[in-house]
C-alpha cells in the first residue's frame, strides 16, 4: 500500500532532523528560529489567495503545512507532543465548538436537532470560546500544588486574555476591540468612531506642535487604534485594507517612476513638484 502523503511528509521531516544523516540546517532549528518562516508562509498564502493563483496557493499551503510539521517534529523529539496530537486537538476543538453540527462523539446531528438561527449559533460559538479562555487562564494560574501563579505568556487573565501578542499590531488591535465590543464597551456607530479619529488627529497635531516625541509616539498609537475600530464598524478588515492600500501605493509609485523615466528623468533628483505631477497623471490614468 502506498504511503499517505502526510505520512511521507512526516517521515521526510524526521529524516531531515536526524542528527547524524539529516540536514545540518534543519537539525540546528528550534521553535523560535522557525517562527519567522511560519509567519512569512502565512502571508504567502494570503498573497496567493489575493492574486487568485490556485497553483501557487497549493504550493504555499504546502509550505505552511511544512511549518506545522517542523514544529511538531521538534516537539516530538523533546517528548512534548506529536503531530497526531496536534491533529487530534484541532479535531476535538472543532467538535466542541460546533455543538449545532456534531454530537459529543463527532457524529453529525440529525436535521431536527440542528439549530439554524445564525445569531444564536454565533452567540453559542462566542460563549464556548469564552469558557475555553477562562479554563486556560485558570489552568495557567496554578502549579502542581494548586498555588496561584501568573496567567502565563506575560498576559493577565480576563476578557482580553489569549489574543496573541505575535499578531501584526493592526490585526491584534482589531481582535482586542472586538473582544471589548462583545461585552458592550463600544461606540454605538461608525460616525462616533470617526469623531474619535478626528479627536486623535488633533491630539497628534498638538503633540507635534509641542515638540514632545514620546507624546507623539503615544498619540499616533491611539490614532491607529481608533482607525482599527473605525474599520471594524465599517465592516472592513483593517489589516487587509492597509495591505491593499500599500499595494496601490506601490503600483502607483512604480508607474510614476516609469513615467518620469520615459521623459528622460531619473527618479532620484527629480524635484518634488515634478514627481507630484507624474503621480497625479498616474491617478488620472487609473481612473480613466
Amino acid at each position: 500500500m502506498n504511503e499517505a502523503p502526510i505520512d511521507r511528509l512526516l517521515t521526510l521531516m524526521a529524516r531531515l532532523r536526524d542528527p547524524e544523516r539529516g540536514c545540518a540546517w534543519d537539525v540546528a532549528q528550534s521553535y523560535e528560529s522557525i517562527v519567522p518562516y511560519t509567519i512569512e508562509e502565512a502571508y504567502e498564502v494570503a498573497d496567493a489567495v489575493e492574486r487568485g493563483d490556485r497553483a501557487d496557493l497549493r504550493d504555499e499551503l504546502g509550505d505552511l503545512l511544512l511549518q506545522v510539521v517542523f514544529q511538531a517534529r521538534i516537539a516530538e523529539e523533546e517528548g512534548a507532543f506529536r503531530f497526531d496530537d496536534v491533529a487530534e486537538a484541532i479535531c476535538a476543538k472543532l467538535i466542541r465548538r460546533h455543538p449545532h453540527v456534531f454530537d459529543a462523539s463527532g457524529d453529525i446531528l440529525p436535521p431536527e436537532r440542528r439549530p439554524t438561527d445564525p445569531a444564536a449559533i454565533q452567540a453559542a460559538w462566542e460563549a464556548i470560546k469564552a469558557r475555553e479562555r477562562a479554563d486556560k487562564a485558570a489552568a495557567g494560574k496554578r502549579d502542581d500544588k494548586g498555588d496561584d501563579k501568573g496567567a502565563g505568556k506575560g498576559e493577565a487573565a480576563g476578557p482580553l486574555a489569549g489574543v496573541s501578542r505575535a499578531l501584526p499590531a493592526l490585526a491584534r488591535a482589531d481582535r482586542i476591540s472586538k473582544r471589548a465590543a462583545a461585552v458592550g464597551f463600544d461606540w454605538p456607530d461608525a460616525a462616533q468612531v470617526l469623531a474619535k479619529v478626528r479627536e486623535e488627529v488633533d491630539e497628534v497635531e498638538e503633540s507635534l506642535g509641542a515638540g514632545e516625541p514620546e507624546a507623539v509616539f503615544e498619540e499616533i498609537g491611539d490614532l491607529l487604534f481608533s482607525v482599527a475600530n473605525l474599520a471594524r464598524h465599517a465592516g472592513v478588515d483593517p489589516e487587509e485594507a492597509l495591505r491593499r492600500g500599500t499595494l496601490k501605493f506601490e503600483r502607483r509609485f512604480t508607474a510614476m517612476a516609469d513615467r518620469l523615466a520615459a521623459g528622460g528623468h531619473a527618479l532620484q533628483g527629480t524635484p518634488l513638484p515634478a514627481m507630484e505631477a507624474a503621480w497625479q497623471a498616474v491617478k488620472r490614468t487609473e481612473k480613466s
